[in-house]
């Protein structure tokens, strides 16, 4: 909450500021507040009416659903979803290679290329001498 809004919302804040204004200023605030709070009624009006008449399509549609002997959950069911995901075997190595630390490793080939094989094709090797 901002400092005006914390200021508004306190009585004696009010009353303090209030006895420094003359009384057609006050009254002027007033209108403005009144004019801004009827403004957001309307609004959460709208919306409680919208809202209503969204709830109302959606009870009119179950019961059509049901009527037609189809269960809505139905509907949310991923047909997809319900067979086993094939899984991919893992690919083989094809690249041997010693790290920064002196392990060595191995590489399928795919995804970035290690930074120990990259230095060495920089340098003028090529991937088959990495080759198992």
């Amino acid at each position: 909450m901002t400092d005006a809004i914390k200021a508004l919302n306190n009585i004696r804040t009010l009353r303090a500021q209030a006895r420094e204004t003359d009384l057609a200023t006050l009254e002027e605030m007033l209108e403005k507040l009144t004019a801004i709070v009827e403004d957001r009624r309307q609004e959460e009006s709208l919306a409680l009416q919208k809202n209503a008449e969204r709830q109302a399509k959606i009870e009119a549609l179950r019961t059509q659903l049901l009527e037609d002997g189809i269960d809505p959950s139905e509907l949310l069911a991923n047909p997809k979803s319900s067979r086993p995901a094939a899984v991919r075997a893992p690919r083989p190595a094809k690249y041997k290679y010693i790290d920064e630390n002196g392990d060595e490793k191995t590489w399928t080939g795919q995804g970035r290329t290690p930074k120990a094989i990259t230095a060495a094709l920089e340098d003028g090797k090529t991937l088959e001498d990495f080759a198992i």
